[in-house]
């Protein structure tokens, strides 16, 4: 992983995503202090959906408004 200010990020942006593209990292700093990262679009897309519904499931079984829960107000939303 590479660190570059934010100047010499604008100044090379094309060269560094040409880095990314290749599976780098780049870290971008400001005054020597990190403020963001650039790395391949598909390594932070990837999200195992199967896990992001049972969390799902989970949470709004878990949600209660007095005595109606999630589920009731949903069916109540599709009437």
């Amino acid at each position: 992983m590479s660190s570059v200010g934010v100047f010499q990020a604008k100044a090379r942006l094309s060269e560094l995503i040409d880095q990314v593209l290749k599976g780098s990292e780049v870290t971008i700093t400001r005054h020597g202090n990190p403020v963001a990262r650039l790395v391949p679009a598909k390594a932070e897309a990837e999200v195992d959906r199967s896990e992001a519904v049972a969390a799902l499931r989970k949470f709004s079984k878990a949600i209660k408004v007095g005595r109606i829960d999630l589920k009731s107000i949903v069916a109540a939303g599709r009437r």
